[in-house]
Protein backbone atom coordinates (compact mmCIF):
# COMPACT_ATOMS: atom_id res chain seq x y z
CA UNK A 1 0.00 0.00 0.00
CA UNK A 2 1.27 3.37 -0.61
CA UNK A 3 1.06 5.98 2.10
CA UNK A 4 -1.14 8.79 1.21
CA UNK A 5 1.63 11.28 2.35
CA UNK A 6 3.99 10.04 0.40
CA UNK A 7 1.71 9.54 -2.77
CA UNK A 8 0.07 13.20 -1.56
CA UNK A 9 2.52 15.73 0.30
CA UNK A 10 6.16 16.61 -1.11
CA UNK A 11 8.99 17.29 0.54
CA UNK A 12 8.64 20.56 1.73
CA UNK A 13 5.08 19.41 3.73
CA UNK A 14 5.39 20.52 7.78
CA UNK A 15 6.47 17.97 10.18
CA UNK A 16 3.21 15.91 11.88
CA UNK A 17 3.51 17.42 15.64
CA UNK A 18 1.19 17.42 18.74
CA UNK A 19 -1.32 20.12 18.45
CA UNK A 20 -0.98 20.99 21.84
CA UNK A 21 2.56 22.36 23.20
CA UNK A 22 2.22 22.57 27.63
CA UNK A 23 4.82 24.15 29.09
CA UNK A 24 5.94 23.88 33.22
CA UNK A 25 8.78 24.86 34.84
CA UNK A 26 8.74 23.88 38.37
CA UNK A 27 9.70 20.71 38.95
CA UNK A 28 6.47 19.72 41.01
CA UNK A 29 4.53 20.90 37.67
CA UNK A 30 7.08 18.83 35.18
CA UNK A 31 6.70 15.60 37.06
CA UNK A 32 3.11 15.84 36.93
CA UNK A 33 2.61 16.69 33.10
CA UNK A 34 4.96 14.29 32.25
CA UNK A 35 2.89 11.77 33.97
CA UNK A 36 -0.09 13.03 32.40
CA UNK A 37 1.30 13.26 29.35
CA UNK A 38 2.08 9.28 29.86
CA UNK A 39 -1.39 8.76 30.84
CA UNK A 40 -3.22 10.19 27.77
CA UNK A 41 -0.71 8.12 25.54
CA UNK A 42 -1.73 5.07 26.56
CA UNK A 43 -5.53 6.31 26.37
CA UNK A 44 -5.37 7.44 22.90
CA UNK A 45 -2.33 5.16 21.35
CA UNK A 46 -0.01 8.06 20.55
CA UNK A 47 1.41 11.45 22.41
CA UNK A 48 -1.05 13.65 22.32
CA UNK A 49 0.86 16.97 23.21
CA UNK A 50 4.74 18.18 23.89
CA UNK A 51 6.06 18.44 27.38
CA UNK A 52 8.26 21.76 27.17
CA UNK A 53 10.92 22.58 30.33
CA UNK A 54 11.23 25.85 31.19
CA UNK A 55 14.34 27.43 31.41
CA UNK A 56 13.55 30.87 30.47
CA UNK A 57 10.48 32.12 32.82
CA UNK A 58 11.02 28.57 35.35
CA UNK A 59 14.46 29.13 36.47
CA UNK A 60 14.80 31.69 39.53
CA UNK A 61 17.03 34.93 39.05
CA UNK A 62 20.42 33.77 39.61
CA UNK A 63 19.48 29.86 40.24
CA UNK A 64 19.43 29.69 36.41
CA UNK A 65 22.63 26.94 36.10
CA UNK A 66 20.70 25.01 38.94
CA UNK A 67 17.68 24.67 37.65
CA UNK A 68 19.24 23.79 33.75
CA UNK A 69 20.87 21.02 35.31
CA UNK A 70 17.57 19.89 37.03
CA UNK A 71 15.60 20.04 33.54
CA UNK A 72 18.62 18.09 31.98
CA UNK A 73 18.42 15.41 34.32
CA UNK A 74 14.37 15.12 34.21
CA UNK A 75 14.57 14.96 30.26
CA UNK A 76 16.48 11.98 30.71
CA UNK A 77 14.80 10.33 33.33
CA UNK A 78 11.67 10.57 30.91
CA UNK A 79 13.49 8.99 28.49
CA UNK A 80 14.69 6.39 30.11
CA UNK A 81 11.61 5.22 32.45
CA UNK A 82 9.58 4.90 29.51
CA UNK A 83 11.86 2.90 27.24
CA UNK A 84 10.58 -0.38 27.73
CA UNK A 85 6.82 1.48 27.48
CA UNK A 86 4.57 0.77 24.49
CA UNK A 87 4.44 4.12 22.38
CA UNK A 88 7.46 5.14 24.18
CA UNK A 89 8.90 6.47 21.13
CA UNK A 90 5.96 8.90 21.14
CA UNK A 91 7.16 10.26 24.20
CA UNK A 92 8.09 13.84 23.56
CA UNK A 93 9.86 16.18 25.92
CA UNK A 94 11.57 19.78 24.74
CA UNK A 95 13.04 22.63 26.89
CA UNK A 96 12.95 26.10 26.46
CA UNK A 97 16.65 27.67 26.92
CA UNK A 98 16.88 31.28 27.54
CA UNK A 99 17.65 33.74 24.17
CA UNK A 100 20.30 34.04 22.87
CA UNK A 101 21.84 37.36 24.18
CA UNK A 102 20.85 36.23 27.65
CA UNK A 103 24.22 35.93 30.38
CA UNK A 104 22.48 32.11 30.57
CA UNK A 105 21.48 30.71 27.07
CA UNK A 106 25.25 29.22 26.17
CA UNK A 107 24.86 27.23 29.83
CA UNK A 108 21.86 26.58 29.50
CA UNK A 109 22.33 25.54 25.94
CA UNK A 110 25.45 23.21 26.77
CA UNK A 111 23.66 21.75 30.01
CA UNK A 112 20.59 20.94 28.22
CA UNK A 113 21.86 19.90 24.95
CA UNK A 114 25.31 18.50 26.02
CA UNK A 115 23.43 15.96 28.51
CA UNK A 116 20.12 14.95 27.19
CA UNK A 117 20.11 15.91 22.87
CA UNK A 118 19.25 12.84 21.99
CA UNK A 119 16.34 12.64 24.23
CA UNK A 120 14.95 15.82 23.08
CA UNK A 121 12.09 16.22 20.62
CA UNK A 122 13.08 19.51 20.06
CA UNK A 123 14.67 23.02 21.79
CA UNK A 124 12.41 26.36 22.03
CA UNK A 125 14.49 29.34 21.49
CA UNK A 126 12.54 32.50 22.73
CA UNK A 127 12.67 35.95 21.81
CA UNK A 128 14.37 35.38 17.55
CA UNK A 129 14.28 39.12 16.23
CA UNK A 130 16.33 37.39 13.05
CA UNK A 131 17.92 34.71 11.19
CA UNK A 132 20.98 35.62 12.40
CA UNK A 133 20.10 34.71 15.70
CA UNK A 134 18.68 31.17 14.56
CA UNK A 135 22.28 30.96 13.64
CA UNK A 136 23.79 31.84 16.05
CA UNK A 137 21.63 29.63 18.20
CA UNK A 138 22.19 26.65 16.12
CA UNK A 139 25.93 26.89 15.93
CA UNK A 140 26.11 26.20 19.72
CA UNK A 141 23.63 23.81 20.03
CA UNK A 142 25.25 21.91 17.00
CA UNK A 143 28.62 22.29 19.47
CA UNK A 144 27.05 21.25 22.59
CA UNK A 145 25.23 18.01 21.34
CA UNK A 146 28.49 16.81 20.04
CA UNK A 147 29.14 15.21 23.91
CA UNK A 148 25.41 13.76 23.17
CA UNK A 149 25.16 12.72 19.86
CA UNK A 150 21.83 12.12 17.98
CA UNK A 151 20.67 10.16 15.31
CA UNK A 152 19.47 13.49 12.84
CA UNK A 153 19.95 17.72 14.16
CA UNK A 154 17.91 18.88 16.86
CA UNK A 155 15.19 20.59 15.49
CA UNK A 156 14.90 23.84 16.59
CA UNK A 157 11.32 26.16 17.44
CA UNK A 158 11.73 29.72 17.40
CA UNK A 159 9.50 32.37 19.70
CA UNK A 160 8.86 35.63 17.96
CA UNK A 161 7.69 38.42 20.27
CA UNK A 162 7.99 41.78 19.20
CA UNK A 163 7.14 43.82 16.19
CA UNK A 164 11.48 43.52 13.92
CA UNK A 165 10.85 39.42 14.52
CA UNK A 166 7.58 39.61 13.20
CA UNK A 167 8.99 41.50 10.39
CA UNK A 168 11.57 38.93 9.77
CA UNK A 169 8.74 36.00 9.90
CA UNK A 170 9.02 34.74 6.19
CA UNK A 171 13.26 34.45 6.60
CA UNK A 172 12.93 33.02 9.81
CA UNK A 173 10.11 30.58 8.45
CA UNK A 174 12.67 29.45 5.50
CA UNK A 175 15.66 28.21 7.35
CA UNK A 176 15.38 24.83 7.31
CA UNK A 177 16.13 23.54 10.79
CA UNK A 178 13.23 25.88 11.80
CA UNK A 179 10.21 23.31 12.56
CA UNK A 180 7.99 25.36 13.92
CA UNK A 181 7.35 28.84 14.87
CA UNK A 182 5.44 30.27 18.17
CA UNK A 183 3.78 33.40 18.76
CA UNK A 184 4.41 35.47 22.01
CA UNK A 185 1.76 37.63 22.78
CA UNK A 186 2.43 39.49 25.87
CA UNK A 187 6.00 40.53 25.23
CA UNK A 188 4.45 41.36 21.54
CA UNK A 189 1.58 43.91 23.29
CA UNK A 190 4.35 45.28 25.48
CA UNK A 191 6.94 46.13 22.91
CA UNK A 192 4.24 48.91 21.42
CA UNK A 193 5.28 50.89 24.44
CA UNK A 194 1.54 51.30 25.19
CA UNK A 195 0.06 51.41 21.80
CA UNK A 196 -1.67 48.27 22.35
CA UNK A 197 -4.28 47.77 25.85
CA UNK A 198 -3.55 45.56 27.83
CA UNK A 199 -6.91 44.10 27.04
CA UNK A 200 -5.10 42.74 23.99
CA UNK A 201 -3.18 40.54 26.12
CA UNK A 202 -6.14 38.51 26.68
CA UNK A 203 -9.31 36.54 25.40
CA UNK A 204 -13.06 38.29 25.55
CA UNK A 205 -15.69 35.09 25.07
CA UNK A 206 -18.65 37.58 26.24
CA UNK A 207 -20.85 37.38 22.66
CA UNK A 208 -21.03 41.02 20.83
CA UNK A 209 -18.25 42.38 23.58
CA UNK A 210 -16.51 44.61 21.24
CA UNK A 211 -13.39 44.52 23.46
CA UNK A 212 -10.16 44.62 21.79
CA UNK A 213 -8.80 41.08 22.87
CA UNK A 214 -6.07 39.20 21.21
CA UNK A 215 -8.39 38.53 18.44
CA UNK A 216 -9.65 41.49 17.80
CA UNK A 217 -6.86 43.91 18.02
CA UNK A 218 -5.48 44.38 14.16
CA UNK A 219 -2.35 44.51 14.81
CA UNK A 220 -2.13 41.20 16.82
CA UNK A 221 -4.64 39.78 14.60
CA UNK A 222 -1.71 40.72 11.79
CA UNK A 223 1.20 39.31 13.72
CA UNK A 224 -0.34 36.18 13.97
CA UNK A 225 -1.69 35.85 10.13
CA UNK A 226 2.16 36.62 9.34
CA UNK A 227 3.36 33.79 11.42
CA UNK A 228 0.90 31.32 10.00
CA UNK A 229 1.17 32.38 6.83
CA UNK A 230 5.06 32.28 6.92
CA UNK A 231 4.78 28.60 8.21
CA UNK A 232 2.48 27.51 5.47
CA UNK A 233 4.33 28.87 3.13
CA UNK A 234 7.79 27.13 3.96
CA UNK A 235 6.10 23.84 5.29
CA UNK A 236 6.73 24.97 9.36
CA UNK A 237 4.29 24.53 11.80
CA UNK A 238 2.91 27.71 13.51
CA UNK A 239 2.18 27.53 17.78
CA UNK A 240 -0.52 29.80 18.97
CA UNK A 241 0.44 31.49 22.22
CA UNK A 242 -0.97 31.01 25.69
CA UNK A 243 -4.85 31.92 26.80
CA UNK A 244 -4.25 32.94 30.54
CA UNK A 245 -7.85 32.49 31.85
CA UNK A 246 -6.68 28.95 32.34
CA UNK A 247 -9.45 27.92 34.63
CA UNK A 248 -12.09 28.57 31.83
CA UNK A 249 -12.67 25.28 30.18
CA UNK A 250 -15.14 26.90 27.54
CA UNK A 251 -12.56 30.26 27.22
CA UNK A 252 -9.80 27.96 25.61
CA UNK A 253 -11.78 26.04 23.83
CA UNK A 254 -13.10 28.70 22.18
CA UNK A 255 -9.92 30.81 21.72
CA UNK A 256 -8.27 27.86 20.61
CA UNK A 257 -10.85 27.16 17.75
CA UNK A 258 -10.14 30.70 16.25
CA UNK A 259 -6.68 30.26 16.39
CA UNK A 260 -7.46 26.53 14.33
CA UNK A 261 -10.13 27.35 11.95
CA UNK A 262 -9.54 31.48 11.80
CA UNK A 263 -6.05 32.25 11.75
CA UNK A 264 -4.45 28.83 10.15
CA UNK A 265 -2.95 27.69 13.58
CA UNK A 266 -2.22 24.21 14.00
CA UNK A 267 -0.49 23.51 16.73
CA UNK A 268 -1.12 25.69 20.41
CA UNK A 269 0.54 26.42 24.04
CA UNK A 270 -0.76 25.05 27.23
CA UNK A 271 0.18 26.79 30.46
CA UNK A 272 -2.08 24.22 32.82
CA UNK A 273 -3.14 21.01 32.85
CA UNK A 274 -6.76 21.93 32.45
CA UNK A 275 -5.94 23.50 28.97
CA UNK A 276 -4.49 20.02 27.56
CA UNK A 277 -8.12 18.50 26.60
CA UNK A 278 -10.10 21.65 25.42
CA UNK A 279 -7.01 22.28 23.18
CA UNK A 280 -7.24 18.82 21.40
CA UNK A 281 -11.01 19.31 21.19
CA UNK A 282 -10.95 22.41 19.57
CA UNK A 283 -8.24 21.19 16.63
CA UNK A 284 -9.88 18.31 16.06
CA UNK A 285 -11.63 18.17 12.82
CA UNK A 286 -15.79 17.99 13.33
CA UNK A 287 -16.85 14.02 13.04
CA UNK A 288 -18.69 14.07 9.62
CA UNK A 289 -15.61 15.47 7.87
CA UNK A 290 -13.45 12.80 9.81
CA UNK A 291 -15.78 10.36 8.66
CA UNK A 292 -16.17 11.67 4.98
CA UNK A 293 -12.68 11.78 4.58
CA UNK A 294 -12.27 8.20 5.60
CA UNK A 295 -14.65 7.37 3.05
CA UNK A 296 -12.59 9.33 0.04
CA UNK A 297 -9.21 8.62 0.90
CA UNK A 298 -10.32 4.91 0.77
CA UNK A 299 -12.33 5.25 -2.06
CA UNK A 300 -9.14 7.17 -3.43
CA UNK A 301 -7.18 4.49 -2.86
CA UNK A 302 -8.71 2.12 -4.50
CA UNK A 303 -8.88 4.12 -7.54
CA UNK A 304 -5.01 3.93 -7.15
CA UNK A 305 -5.10 8.07 -6.89
CA UNK A 306 -7.17 8.73 -9.86
CA UNK A 307 -10.10 11.28 -9.72
CA UNK A 308 -13.24 9.79 -8.21
CA UNK A 309 -16.91 10.82 -7.96
CA UNK A 310 -17.99 10.84 -4.33
CA UNK A 311 -21.46 11.98 -3.13
CA UNK A 312 -22.08 13.64 -6.44
CA UNK A 313 -19.22 15.84 -6.22
CA UNK A 314 -15.47 15.27 -8.06
CA UNK A 315 -12.69 14.50 -5.98
CA UNK A 316 -8.91 14.44 -7.15
CA UNK A 317 -5.45 14.75 -5.27
CA UNK A 318 -6.26 18.18 -4.22
CA UNK A 319 -8.96 17.11 -2.45
CA UNK A 320 -7.73 14.29 -1.63
CA UNK A 321 -4.63 16.17 0.20
CA UNK A 322 -7.14 18.18 1.98
CA UNK A 323 -8.98 14.93 3.69
CA UNK A 324 -5.70 13.52 4.27
CA UNK A 325 -4.69 16.88 6.68
CA UNK A 326 -8.21 15.94 8.16
CA UNK A 327 -7.04 12.35 8.76
CA UNK A 328 -4.39 13.51 10.45
CA UNK A 329 -5.37 16.15 12.59
CA UNK A 330 -8.30 13.49 13.73
CA UNK A 331 -5.33 11.37 14.49
CA UNK A 332 -3.13 13.97 16.57
CA UNK A 333 -6.35 14.40 18.82
CA UNK A 334 -7.31 11.30 19.34
CA UNK A 335 -10.84 11.47 17.40
CA UNK A 336 -9.96 9.00 14.86
CA UNK A 337 -12.30 5.87 16.14
CA UNK A 338 -10.14 2.78 16.67
CA UNK A 339 -12.72 0.67 14.10
CA UNK A 340 -11.99 3.19 11.28
CA UNK A 341 -10.73 1.66 8.23
CA UNK A 342 -7.90 4.94 8.12
CA UNK A 343 -6.42 3.52 11.10
CA UNK A 344 -3.72 1.22 8.83
CA UNK A 345 -2.29 4.75 7.49
CA UNK A 346 -1.41 5.09 11.17
CA UNK A 347 0.51 1.97 11.95
CA UNK A 348 4.09 2.04 12.30
CA UNK A 349 6.29 2.52 9.61
CA UNK A 350 7.16 -0.81 8.94
CA UNK A 351 3.94 -2.46 8.45
CA UNK A 352 2.96 0.57 5.68
CA UNK A 353 4.99 1.33 2.54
Amino acid sequence: MQHPRNVLLDASAAELLPVCDHYCGVETRILKSLALQKELTAEYGACMFDVTLDCEDGAPIGGEKDHAIMVAELVRNAQSTTRFIANSSSTRTAVRVHPVNHPAFEHDVSTVVGRAANALCHLMIPKVESVADVERAIRCIDHAALGCPRPTPLPIHVLLESPAAVHHTFQIAGHPRVQSISFGLMDFVSAHGGAIPASAMSFSSALGSDELDQFRHPLVARAKLEIASACHAHGKVPSHCVVTEFRDSSAIETAARRACREFGFTRMWSIHPDQIRPILMAFAPPVHEIEMASQIMRAAELAQWAPISFAGKLHDRASYRYFWHVLERAHQTGRLHPDDPAQIYFLPDHQVE
